[in-house]
């Protein structure tokens, strides 16, 4: 096998998290109010509950009852976080006291779904928002193509 420069052996980014739902719906219209995601109906005849947010994405399983396998959770960045905590009190969804680490000033609290699985909020101030991004790494960008110009670019491919 010939050394390719172009390839890398460590992972580019995690494409998705499977976690499972004891309500399929009510999972779809939970994670579309609080994250914006979007379902993605399936082309195959998985029962498997799809969604994305463009730039991450969700896979829930049905289950019968919740296996409790904990401590498991997730972290979601969040960009706006005065803003967000706002967000959660229109909704409803309580969130615990935020924390500010000493280390980086970041902030993080925590919220549950309906499934109860643990979800970590955190906000780094000082991380650019979107992540930068020159092209989908799914598909192979012409040396010749320009990256986006914008941050308003970045938001745009990111949302597709």
């Amino acid at each position: 096998m010939e050394n390719n420069q172009d390839m890398s052996e460590r992972p580019a980014y995690i494409h998705h998290v499977n976690f499972p739902t004891t309500d399929p719906e009510r999972t779809i219209e939970w994670y579309t109010k609080v994250f914006g995601m979007k379902y993605i109906k399936p082309k195959s005849n998985t029962k498997v509950v799809l969604m994305t947010r463009g730039n991450f994405d969700l896979h829930f399983t049905p289950v019968e009852e919740m296996d409790r396998m904990a401590p498991y959770h997730f972290a979601v960045e969040v960009e706006d976080w005065h803003g967000f905590l706002a967000h959660l009190r229109e909704l409803g969804i309580r969130h615990t006291r935020p924390i500010t680490r000493p280390e980086n000033n970041s902030m993080f609290c925590y919220i549950h779904d309906p499934d109860h699985t643990m979800i970590e909020l955190v906000y780094h101030h000082r991380r650019q928002f979107p992540p930068p991004m020159e092209h989908d790494p799914a598909e192979k960008r012409p040396a010749d193509a320009p990256a986006a110009e914008s941050a308003e670019q970045a938001r745009e491919v990111l949302s597709r």
